[in-house]
């Protein structure tokens, strides 16, 4: 646990618990850290698990990582340090939203392992689900939806995962979900298999 930098610095503990919250909404909350290179499907396949839920009344809310830099870490960059304050504070948030007892689902690069482990440690044992988007680079770069590799490889962008900066996959994620071989729908039916495993999100009727 990060020492506060404030002294006389007290958690207050909420009248209203996590349990509280579970119990009125009627399903669990869970962090999933959707993790992969630039146009692996992180943000599509988050946001795609969200509105499922949102069909089954379950409250899910997406962290991502353009609209998280546009306001919260707008004073960071791309630096290897940079990128480890902006996790950092991507897992705090999160962490306020699982005890909030919303379904979180972050959608970052997140290109070390030792800073997604970090996120990990801030959740309870079990609540913290890292979904691998895996898609090889030479398919993130045929995709590139938004134009980076094509500005990265003409030297517009440094520090860029994949090319001049590391992506370290993760090394024993709950789920490894194969973006560049399967459809929007499976890799959608697999997050929700596993929070149905879990007893997070109750079972669609049959």
């Amino acid at each position: 646990m990060t020492t506060p930098t404030a002294s006389n610095v007290i958690w207050h503990e909420a009248t209203v618990s996590r349990q509280d919250r579970a119990a009125l909404r009627g399903h669990g909350s869970a962090i999933l850290w959707f993790t992969g290179l630039s146009g692996s499907g992180k943000s599509t396949m988050a946001n795609g698990v969200n509105g499922e839920l949102h069909r089954r009344g379950v409250t899910g809310y997406v962290l991502d990582g353009d609209n998280v830099r546009h306001g919260l870490c707008n004073d960071l960059g791309f630096t290897d340090a940079d990128r480890i304050e902006n996790i950092r504070r991507i897992g705090e948030v999160a962490k306020l939203f699982l005890d909030a007892g919303v379904i979180t689902l972050t959608a970052f690069v997140s290109p070390f392992q030792a800073d997604r482990d970090r996120a990990r440690a801030l959740a309870p044992p079990g609540d913290f689900l890292e979904i691998y988007c895996a898609a090889d680079l030479t398919t993130c770069e045929q995709r590139d939806p938004k134009g980076l590799y094509a500005k990265a490889r003409a030297g517009e962008i440094k520090h860029f995962t994949g090319l001049d900066s590391p992506y370290e996959p993760p090394q024993s994620p709950e789920l490894v979900i194969r973006t560049g071989d399967c459809s929007l729908q499976e890799g959608i039916d697999q997050v929700l298999g596993a929070l149905e495993q879990r007893q997070l999100i109750p079972p669609l009727p049959v």
